[in-house]
């Protein structure tokens, strides 16, 4: 860097990066696609980065589907356009938009073993017989399904067919991965396992990867940012801490994960700001701390609310106690970890539930 009258002076590379930043991977600009008089997405405009990890969350009909089907060129946007690495795609058919693509129900070739479900896509793109081989072997080895390159897709277990998926969408290298609903066919401790397998892949070769999926847990595990939609609509994007500690809308704060939305709550809220118009008051079921009503105040009374409620239910978890608390006209969800020893509390019972104030939130009706 060059020194000039007192002044450090970038080199002119450095100006260029700045005035120039890297352009995004994948766009979406203003895109609507219709379906008869029915929008299933509406002016949709979404920047993805190159090597991020971007999960669609929404309820059925919330239009996630529809984008990615849009992205992968099974379907073409009724306004606006899709680009990939700055160039428009929405006349491109799926086969030349050089995308890994994995589906919920696996889609594996039923009359090819592994290793030629995985051979497939290399064939297609005219790679020699040897060159297949040895890039199948480190695939297999990779996926931890060496010795499995010669069974047929029916004689693998759901997991084992959902990795030789990942693997053939991953083996010819694209830049981008699609997942469609990836771990929605497995039990729970498969989908656990899948994840750390997901997220092991997308670290080791770094492919910028859309993920839709109605999974709220899978979401947060997986990505580097969260987009939730409703009715064909984005209602916030943002990083899975920052969606889950700030939703912008009940309706985020009440999709992703649990939440109590007090909006009469019968009883008044202590908060540290005034309360704007048009909000209501959300606290996370976890940030509440139940005790019998004669518990001693703990630490940060000054800091804390408290009211005195009646519980209605106790639900079994494991580890985790779910109360639902009612307190005047409202009813609670209070979650708690429950270490041995502890006591249990059961419908009937009078208790104390208190909170910091600085846990609440306040969001748009």
């Amino acid at each position: 860097m060059k020194v000039h009258a007192g002044r450090f002076l970038p080199p002119i590379e450095e100006i260029a990066l700045e005035k120039s930043p890297v352009p995004p991977q994948i766009e979406f600009c203003s895109v609507t696609k219709m379906y008869g008089t029915v929008a299933a997405v509406k002016e949709l405009s979404l920047s993805v980065s190159r090597g991020e990890f971007l999960t669609i969350l929404g309820p059925s009909g919330s239009g996630k589907t529809t984008a990615l089907m849009l992205l992968a060129g099974f379907a073409a946007p009724s306004e606006g356009d899709i680009l990939i690495a700055g160039k428009s795609v929405a006349a491109v058919p799926s086969y030349r938009r050089d995308q890994g693509i994995v589906f919920q129900s696996y889609a594996l070739f039923p009359h090819l073993t592994v290793r030629r479900n995985l051979e497939f896509p290399l064939e297609m793109r005219g790679m020699k017989a040897a060159g297949r081989a040895a890039k199948v072997d480190r695939m297999l080895e990779r996926v931890h399904l060496s010795e499995l390159g010669g069974r047929m897709p029916s004689q693998l277990s759901g997991g084992q067919q959902q990795r030789v998926a990942l693997a053939r969408a991953l083996i010819a290298d694209p830049p981008i991965l699609l997942l469609d609903e990836p771990l929605g066919a497995l039990d729970r401790n498969l989908r656990e396992q899948m994840q750390g397998e997901i997220k092991s892949l997308h670290k080791e070769f770094g492919k910028t990867t859309i993920c839709v999926t109605h999974d709220q847990e899978e979401a947060l595990t997986l990505s580097d940012r969260i987009v939730v939609m409703r009715d064909g609509r984005i209602e916030q994007i943002d990083t899975p801490e920052a969606l889950y500690d700030r939703p912008a809308t009940s309706f985020v704060a009440t999709f992703l994960g649990e939440a109590n939305i007090l909006e009469n709550p019968g009883f008044k809220i202590e908060t540290d700001v005034a309360q704007p118009s048009g909000t209501v008051v959300m606290i996370r079921p976890e940030c509440i701390c139940i005790a019998a009503q004669t518990a001693p105040k703990g630490a940060q009374a000054g800091q804390r609310q408290s009211v005195t409620g009646m519980v209605e239910d106790m639900i079994y978890a494991g580890p985790l106690r779910k109360y639902h608390v009612r307190v005047e006209s409202s009813v609670l969800i209070v979650r708690e970890h429950v270490p041995s020893g502890q006591q249990i509390f059961e419908p009937g019972d009078e208790v104390q539930l208190d909170w910091l104030r600085s846990d609440i939130r306040l969001v748009p009706a």
